[in-house]
Formats: C-alpha cells, structure tokens, sequence
C-alpha cells in the first residue's frame, strides 16, 4: 500500500470538518469555492487567492516546511495536503495526530478526481460536482487545431523542464500543444542542446515557480530563432482545483 492510500485509509470522514488546514495554494482557493471558507483556520505561505480573504488566516510556512506547533495551536480536525506538493516526512508525521487527506495528482482527471474527493471529504459533494461539470464544459469550447510541440520551461541555471505523469504536460496537451520532453518523466533538468536537438515550434518561459522575464525572453529567442518564445502564466498551467476554469479561455490567448 503506497503512502496517500495508507493515509487516507484512516482518514475519518463521518463529520463535516469545521476546522481545516490547507497545505497546497490551489486546495485553498477550491475550498474558497465550494463555500468553505469560514472553515478554514490555517494555510501556507504561499496561499494568496482569494486575495481579499486570505490576509486574516493563520500562516504555517512553506508547502514542504510547515509549522507544527502552529499546526498544534489550530487544532484543525481536517488537513488537506497534496503528495506531489508536500513533503512526504512531514504528511505521515502529521498523520500520527490529525486526520488528514493526502491528494494525488498527475494529470487533468486527476485534478478532477481530487475535486471530487475533497467534495466527499467535507461534505460539499454538490458543489464538487457542479465544478467539475463546469470545468470540463470549459474545456470543451476549446477550438482544436492542429497540436504545436512546446518546450515548457519551469526553472533557469540549471533549465528544468516538466516530462510525463505531470499536471503541466496534461494541461499543455489540453491546450493543443505537444511536450518534446514528454518521453522523459517528472521534471528533469535539460541542457541548451537538448533544447536545440528537440526543435520546438513554442518555447514556454513561466512564471513560476521561477518567474522568467522579458530580458530571459530575449536571450532565449536569441539561442533558438527557429522556435517562437513566449513568457506565460504559470498558475494558468500548474494550479488545479477552481482555477481551472480559467485556464481554456488563456490558453485560446496563446
């Protein structure tokens, strides 16, 4: 039994959580939109939407550098965390004392899947639905075209690119693009000559977690004329959960 199944096993799901803890920016924002909000005691760092509700709620550090005593002074009944955005040291030991649902994404369905999920888990099954439904409408009125290939680009010194079995490569094909790394898994760091070797049609600067610039832009479209280089919102690519429906009518922008 892997670690998310491990854990949510003993998750208890037999009360409406009114004291939550998110662990992940995206959960913060869905759970701001299935109406949670006033549930919701403690968040990260690095939690910002919505940006007029977030200010008054406790921090409790990074993504994978949380706070435990901060934790313990909460005394959340629920903490929502994702494997892919937080430590895996810091989750199991968490889920010795505090029931905790551990999320596991790597894809569009399973970003779904999680809203689904976290649906049941706090009894806002409706709402869940409804968001999904809607989302999955939204990304139907994207107009088709033929696919581009796209080097899509996350860090620089070292360039860190996004392979398969990611959230971001299963975004780029929901947007009409093709991965040239993609034959490569997770997020491995690449050379310029790799670059050069795979010839993309698109080269994707983001803006997070590193946030590329135009003085990158133009050294980049400097190395490679034949590829077409644009900077490009991030969180429209990596974040999931409510979010999503913003991201067909971006995408359809570039």
């Amino acid at each position: 039994m892997d670690i998310v199944s491990k854990i949510n096993s003993n998750l208890n799901t037999n009360i409406k959580p009114k004291r939550i803890v998110s662990l992940v920016p995206s959960v913060t924002e869905l759970l701001f939109h299935l109406g949670l909000g006033d549930s919701i005691v403690g968040v990260t760092n690095y939690c910002k939407y919505p940006e007029n509700k977030i200010d008054c709620i406790a921090k409790l550090g990074g993504t994978k550098s949380i706070n435990f005593e901060t934790i313990s002074n909460l005394n959340p009944d629920l903490i929502i965390s994702v494997k892919e955005e937080n430590n895996k040291n810091e989750i199991v030991s968490l889920s010795e004392n505090y029931n905790i649902f551990v999320g596991d994404l790597h894809n569009y369905n399973s970003a779904l899947q999680l809203i689904i999920e976290i649906g049941e888990v706090c009894k806002v099954k409706q709402q869940a639905k409804k968001l999904v439904l809607d989302i999955n409408n939204k990304f139907a009125e994207i107009n088709t075209h033929k696919p581009k290939s796209c080097c899509y680009l996350i860090w620089n010194e070292p360039i860190i690119t996004v392979g398969n079995n990611t959230y971001i490569n299963s975004m780029l094909n929901m947007a009409g693009f093709n991965n040239v790394f993609s034959h490569i898994n997770s997020y491995p760091s690449i050379t310029q000559k790799d670059i050069t070797n795979a010839q993309p049609e698109y080269i994707m600067l983001s803006s997070e977690p590193f946030k590329f610039t135009e003085k990158h832009k133009e050294v980049y479209q400097k190395l490679y004329p034949n590829s077409k280089v644009i900077l490009v919102d991030g969180e429209m690519f990596s974040w999931y959960g409510s979010r999503m429906l913003l991201a067909p009518n971006y995408f359809e922008t570039i």
